[in-house]
């Protein structure tokens, strides 16, 4: 294969986990700093409200994170 035509795969790949690396740092960031173990009061405790709002703060990173990337 051209190396012309591998590079937005690569670009893709490469994008993709940095994107993933800073959503991870930024939970561990919101995980420090909030009072409890959130992913221990999400996994035994079920507490559904908390996962909720982890899920929102996940998918607005994200989305923050793509539109930085794709500019």
């Amino acid at each position: 294969m051209d190396i012309v035509l591998m590079k937005p795969v690569l670009n893709s790949i490469l994008f993709s986990l940095l994107g993933i690396f800073i959503l991870i740092i930024g939970y561990l960031i919101i995980e420090k700093v909030t009072p409890e173990n959130t992913w221990k009061e999400i996994s035994s405790n079920n507490n559904i409200a908390l996962a909720i709002v982890f899920a929102s703060f996940i998918i607005g990173v994200s989305m923050i994170i793509s539109a930085a990337i794709h500019g």
